[in-house]
């Protein structure tokens, strides 16, 4: 009866332990394995780079008056923006090609310190992280044109003739997207600390109040139109997820109380 018990005490436990050394090690290889597929997305991004670009300025024509060369080309100063702009696109793209990667690398990397039996979530953890971060990023873009609107009515209609730069266009749109893309990972980091053993579903579910409370806040923060659609739409696929990590862990407990009960 104790041999099985430390035999399954072995399967269960973590990896072996690691060193600072080990961890910079390992830390090291796979922020190089990550770059090395940012340059391979931003190789395949430099040459996309006008369908990206005339995909960003959907937003723009959508928002714009009818007629209006607002909706034709933005305006800019400066020879070197529209050099700076490729540059600035492609290393954006190139990231939004390397996620899977780079989430890769990032689950590689705290695997060792998960049970044997929790390793097995590799595959999910990449595949519903990047569908997430994609998912968050194309409702960001659907909100673009709803946030322009918005910011050009704010101000009084008629009384500004709006013509946007690349730079604050594309940087808009791109941290909308940004914002939205992390912000959809927050149930894949309320999982991953349930699996680690960090918050407990328990404390997520007593939270709760606090919990939307403190999404509420950190959208308006994080959310750069600050128009009421973009928060709205962002907030609430939050909170649901909340909800539904709670639901994962009480799920989790009872396969895992039926488990030890077997």
């Amino acid at each position: 009866m104790s041999a099985q018990a430390g035999k399954a005490t072995a399967v269960e436990a973590p990896g072996a332990q690691m060193t600072l050394l080990d961890h910079l090690v390992e830390l090291r290889t796979r922020l190089v394995r990550a770059c090395l597929a940012v340059a391979v997305g931003a190789m395949l991004a430099w040459f996309l780079y006008q369908p990206i670009l005339n995909l960003l300025l959907g937003p723009l024509r959508e928002a714009a008056p009818r007629g209006s060369d607002l909706a034709d080309k933005l305006l800019t100063l400066d020879p070197l923006e529209p050099f700076a702009v490729r540059i600035k696109i492609t290393t954006y793209a190139a990231i939004m090609f390397a996620m899977p990667m780079i989430l890769w690398q990032l689950w590689r990397f705290i695997a060792p310190g998960l049970y044997s039996n929790e390793k097995k979530y590799a595959v999910w953890f990449v595949v519903c992280a990047t569908i997430l971060f994609v998912l968050g990023a194309g409702i960001a873009f659907w909100t673009v044109p709803k946030a322009l609107e918005f910011l050009q009515s704010i101000g009084g209609e008629g009384n500004f003739n709006q013509f946007y730069s690349p730079a604050k266009y594309l940087r808009l749109i791109v941290y909308m997207m940004l914002a939205f893309g992390v912000g959809f990972e927050f149930p894949i980091l309320l999982v991953f600390l349930q699996l680690a053993g960090i918050v407990s579903t328990d404390k997520l579910r007593q939270a709760r109040r606090y919990a939307i409370v403190g999404i509420a806040f950190i959208v308006a923060v994080i959310t750069p139109s600050a128009d009421p659609i973009s928060m709205a739409a962002l907030t609430v696929p939050m909170v649901l997820f909340y909800e539904l990590s709670i639901v994962f862990g009480r799920v989790r407990n009872r396969r895992l109380s039926r488990a030890a009960g077997g």
